[in-house]
């Protein structure tokens, strides 16, 4: 199964609705990465079959969670989640921060070369940015633990703003210690297709 084939198969394994030129786009991103990769070490994922489901259908996964207008992709690295649900979502604004020059010059140059009209990256921390509480919700990809987080993001989450962080097994530890601090969490199962390993969705708010 070619790399394409693979990304077809696990979008409608999915069950998602992703028109072709979209699945175009999220396959040129994914040359992109590999191409960038070879020279800058953006990722750990050097095989193009393995960053199909480890990178691409993994952060597919969260979308039919995503339910607002502007998200903030926080810890965004190469781009993802953010850069496949701003492909995926053009009529939602897309957000991308990291504090990692390189990684925020390709995401920069994706999101030219892609044209996605709906998506920016910005080269800052977390905790830099001002509390205006304007995004829907925050995307977060096996960034830190779920106490530093929030802690980092605390400006930014309200009881209007939700934190879908995406984890591997499930941190029992961290999730009771958010409760203690007054943050609802619900969690749910991911199943990504190709790939074996324990995913899991966490929707965080206070």
């Amino acid at each position: 199964m070619t790399p394409r084939e693979k990304l077809h198969k696990g979008i409608l394994e999915l069950g998602l609705a992703v028109n072709e030129q979209q699945e175009g786009a999220l396959f040129q991103y994914l040359q992109l990465l590999e191409k960038w990769n070879q020279k800058f070490n953006l990722t750990a994922v050097r095989d193009i079959n393995e960053m199909v489901s480890l990178h691409l259908l993994d952060s597919l996964s969260i979308a039919p969670f995503i339910n607002t207008r502007t998200l903030l992709d926080v810890g965004s690295g190469a781009g993802l989640p953010g850069i496949p649900l701003a492909i995926c979502f053009p009529d939602i604004q897309v957000t991308l921060l990291d504090s990692n020059g390189k990684k925020v010059r390709f995401c920069r140059q994706a999101i030219m070369e892609l044209d996605l009209k709906n998506a920016q990256a910005v080269q800052a921390r977390i905790e830099s940015l001002e509390a205006d509480n304007s995004f829907g919700q925050i995307t977060s990809r096996a960034f830190t633990g779920l106490d530093n987080m929030v802690k980092l993001l605390e400006k930014q989450l309200s009881d209007k703003t939700q934190l879908l962080a995406m984890k591997g097994a499930l941190p029992g530890d961290e999730i009771e210690f958010l409760q203690k601090s007054g943050y609802q969490v619900d969690t749910q199962t991911l199943n990504v297709p190709f790939v074996h390993a324990e995913r899991h969705l966490l929707k965080i708010c206070r």
